[in-house]
């Protein structure tokens, strides 16, 4: 028989704990490293508020005083904050600025801190408007000749609806596997008819976490991904959706202000590769074989990095690829994005790098904008911005929805991801990037010609902003994380 010594694993654990002072000193010590930017005292109320353990505690609390009424009402509050609590959060330590985006230094990180590599040899072309993307996207369906796939967080009722769903059964009625992947939510309103053209065809369709009673904890998990995928080899993503809206050439405010890009070569892969796993997570089918992963062959002179962004990493690679491009910028940082809805940790950032000499502009939607409380949260946000000397233009014409960003004129990314924390926390995103100057040039330049139609905000008119506007802004900022 064994006996119980010093180094069994009884007595192990008997052993004392380590003492108060020690537990933090192997990570950043919280008494000698200073976060970035603390939450300030209303953010940390707001939190406070949306614990959910305090709202089961009363509804504990009512029920053994038999308060059936609040009792219910707490413990909704308790799931509904429960579900709504993001398991992502922003960064607050090693966000100094070292070195520069034109330095070794920063594709380096880029890499160890998205996990992507940059993917050479591809043709990337930005598409301005429906009347660019949608053309490619249907001529790309049209002459698929190994397989189609598709993750689309809108795909809506309309004229485009229904010509891309003609264009994807008379494929699958060749013999092409077509499958789409549909967010729940978001494509809700494809209509009837668009599906059974698809289902006409044989095409395969699957909805990313529909609402079932059994999935709740994944209920604000959504896919705000768009990609198109043919043949594994020629891919399409960006700001839009299928849906009529955005057909046009932002002519009107019926017609919004968009932007895709076009990618042919191996970087298309890393988009086949998001989708295959949300579509095994869904459907239960492993994604295999040549006609949706070919050999990768060269069809241009770029390298990319595609970033694929889930919340079940526990950490947005695209919120880090954000905040790094914007700590390495020595000279310019130009943001297109409708949901501009920037946490302390960002504001401080962008004013760091304003401060030491960087151009930095922000450009947003204006008054023609489909989410309320994105913004009430924006507007709310400017101040901070606009008082250390950024630039901050509303685009007024319509809805301008691309989600663009180029920095030093080197670095520049279009994608799906919104600058907010839904799409940081809560949703599947990605984002292509480009380090090469032409292209970032070229990105920069469709910049700077919205810049031109657009209104700059004034600091002074800002604070002039009346009573009603102000309690607007008060509201929606305690959703200010769920958009």
């Amino acid at each position: 028989m064994v006996s119980q010594n010093a180094t069994s694993p009884r007595s192990f654990y008997r052993r004392r704990r380590l003492v108060r002072r020690w537990r933090y000193r192997l990570a950043p010590d919280p008494w000698r490293d200073r976060p970035k930017a603390p939450p300030a005292l209303g953010k940390r109320l707001r939190r406070v508020i949306w614990l959910w353990w305090p709202w089961a505690i009363l509804a504990v609390v009512f029920t053994a005083r038999d308060q059936w009424g609040w009792a219910a009402g707490a413990a909704l509050l308790a799931g509904f904050t429960f579900l709504a609590t993001p398991a992502e959060q922003s960064p607050q330590f090693g966000l100094e600025h070292q070195f520069a985006v034109a330095d070794p230094e920063f594709l380096a990180t880029m890499t160890g801190a998205t996990g992507e590599r940059p993917i050479e040899g591809n043709g990337i072309a930005i598409l301005n408007n429906g009347d660019e993307f949608y053309p490619a996207m249907l001529d790309a369906i049209r002459q698929a000749s190994a397989s189609v796939t598709i993750e689309a967080y809108i795909y809506w009722d309309g004229e485009i609806g229904k010509e891309v769903a003609a264009a994807l059964a008379e494929r699958a009625r060749a013999g092409i596997p077509v499958k789409i992947l549909l967010d729940a939510v978001g494509s809700a309103t494809i209509g009837e008819e668009i599906l059974r053209t698809l289902e006409g065809g044989r095409c395969q369709v699957a909805w990313y976490n529909p609402l079932r009673w059994y999935s709740l904890g994944r209920l604000n998990h959504r896919t705000h991904r768009k990609s198109l995928i043919i043949d594994g080899a020629i891919a399409f993503t960006g700001g839009a959706g299928i849906a009529d809206h955005w057909r046009g050439t932002a002519q009107d405010p019926d017609h919004w202000r968009d932007i895709q890009v076009r990618i042919e070569g191996p970087a298309a892969r890393p988009l086949q590769t998001g989708f295959a796993h949300n579509w095994l997570q869904t459907t239960g089918e492993l994604i295999s074989g040549g006609a949706f992963y070919p050999p990768p062959v060269p069809a241009g002179a770029l390298a990319a990095y595609a970033v694929m962004s889930s919340p079940e990493a526990g950490a947005s690679s695209v919120r880090q690829m954000y905040y790094l491009s914007i700590v390495c910028a020595r000279h310019s940082i130009y943001i297109a994005n409708p949901y501009f809805i920037p946490d302390e940790v960002a504001v401080a950032a962008l004013l760091d790098a304003r401060r030491r000499g960087v151009d930095v502009q922000i450009m947003v939607s204006g008054i023609h904008n489909d989410a309320w409380l994105a913004r009430q949260n924006s507007v709310r946000l400017y101040g901070a911005l606009l008082a250390g000397d950024i630039v901050v233009w509303e685009y007024n014409r319509t809805m301008l929805h691309q989600k663009t960003m180029v920095v030093d004129g080197l670095w520049a990314t279009v994608g799906t991801t919104n600058f907010d924390n839904r799409s940081f926390a809560h949703n599947e995103e990605n984002n292509v990037c480009v380090y090469d100057a032409a292209w970032a040039g070229e990105l920069q330049q469709v910049f700077l010609r919205d810049v031109a139609v657009s209104d700059r905000v004034d600091l002074a008119s800002w604070r002039r902003r009346g009573l009603r506007s102000r309690a607007q802004e008060i509201v929606a900022s305690f959703l200010e994380d769920q958009v």
